[in-house]
């Protein structure tokens, strides 16, 4: 398995369990969040941005 792989793997893992992640690592930012409306990630936007780039494979960080 591939960096890039293990990269992704991570990734969905963060995206899947992205509430408690925040409640984990940022605890009172957390308690500002209304998690009742939800959210929505915003990485595919972003790919479509630099799509045409002509930089190579690029890949989104989800912070």
């Amino acid at each position: 398995m591939s960096n890039d792989e293990y990269d992704t793997l991570w990734k969905e893992a963060i995206e899947t369990y992205f509430q408690e992640c925040i409640e984990f690592f940022f605890p009172v930012a957390a308690k500002g969040i209304d998690w009742k409306r939800g959210y929505t990630f915003l990485d595919k936007e972003l790919q479509q941005v630099v799509r045409d780039a002509k930089l190579g494979q690029r890949f989104v960080v989800k912070n």
